[in-house]
């Protein structure tokens, strides 16, 4: 695959705004959340956002875990990479998140509703911990005929590799099988998130649907047992894990997949299908004075390991580039990248 080839990666899912602030305990019980975790929104939760703007001193950050996961992707890779599709509200949140992408370099074909606004997501502090509600809104509303498109599906023909972010299967479950079918078809590549382990849980039948196309799933330990709960499994070991979900059948037979969970601070375990045992990666140390939030470290991961594939390159770098991307994102304030650029070193 060419390394430099225009709009190589495209990617698929929620675009937010993320409103992010310093909580603390009695603010998560006030709110029912838990320290580390993501949710959608119930109506118990739609104060926070206020909350956090008013009384927390929020800061607004571009995100959405795919959308951060393609700004990192093209943090690394040549300028005009990387695509991202989504839907936005008609508002001045959608042209704030164009103005990010932009200065990321990073194209946005957004669907625009007009009925509901840009999605947000309170994101709420506490110490290295950080709690994530979402407000789909538009995002919600992002429909299969923007991507069949005749002036987007020529970019989906264009590109070689898709990324779709797990959260979207509460959304759009026929695009991202339209991603999907393409990819098979074509002998592209189809990677997947997790994204949080509620998706599992409670969209195991959605996700699933999907299964057979993964040629790379991504995801965390806490996702990994949640899968493996919902599909009945009793073992909580994250490498056994990893075995199960690597051999579940495939569409696409010419590509082995590959299944990649993180473990924040221990190894990342990667399972290959057909391939006995899991590899193991360990994580540099950072010092716990370095890190400024860790909100994002998985998506930015992805986005490291995703450029890796992108380029063509093997295994084991691919997932040192997402070590290094996740290094580089808790340094900074959500799920953002230092600039000006700095250039992939390998690390571990």
């Amino acid at each position: 695959m060419a390394p430099n080839q225009e709009y190589a990666l495209l990617c698929l899912e929620n675009p937010l705004l993320d409103i992010q602030g310093q909580g603390d305990d009695a603010m998560l019980e006030k709110y029912g959340l838990k320290a580390n975790d993501a949710i959608l929104a119930e109506e118990k939760h739609m104060g926070i956002y206020e909350d956090l703007l008013q009384n927390r001193d929020a800061k607004l950050i571009a995100g959405g875990a795919a959308q951060n996961t393609a700004r990192g992707a093209q943090y690394i890779l040549p300028p005009k990479s990387v695509i991202f599709i989504g839907c936005v509200g008609q508002d001045k949140y959608a042209q704030l998140l164009h103005e990010r992408n932009d200065a990321a370099g990073l194209r946005a074909e957004y669907l625009t509703s007009t009925t509901h606004p840009t999605g947000r997501c309170g994101v709420v502090i506490t110490g290295h911990h950080r709690s994530m509600v979402t407000d789909l809104a538009a995002a919600n509303e992002y429909k299969i005929s923007h991507l069949q498109s005749p002036e987007i599906w020529k970019l989906v023909e264009q590109a070689r590799v898709y990324f779709v972010g797990g959260y979207h299967l509460t959304v759009s479950v026929p695009a991202i099988l339209a991603l999907a079918e393409e990819a098979a078809k074509e002998n592209k590549i189809f990677i997947m998130s997790l994204s949080a382990p509620f998706i599992p849980q409670f969209f195991k039948e959605q996700l699933m649907q999907t299964s057979k196309y993964w040629d790379y799933i991504i995801g965390n330990e806490t996702e990994a047992r949640s899968w493996a709960e919902g599909q009945g499994h009793e073992t909580r070991d994250v490498k056994e894990i990893a075995r199960l979900v690597a051999e579940l059948p495939k569409e696409n037979g010419k590509r082995k997949r590959v299944v990649v969970f993180t473990q924040g601070t221990e190894e990342t375990v990667v399972a290959v299908q057909g391939e006995k045992g899991v590899k193991e990666f360990g994580i540099k140390a950072i010092g716990k004075e370095e890190i400024c939030d860790t909100t994002g470290a998985g998506d930015a991961f992805a986005g490291g390991f995703v450029a890796g594939i992108v380029e063509g390159k093997p295994l084991e770098e691919c997932v040192d580039m997402g070590h290094w991307l996740a290094r580089l994102s808790i340094k900074e304030l959500g799920a953002q990248f230092p600039f000006p650029k700095q250039t992939y070193n390998p690390i571990s």
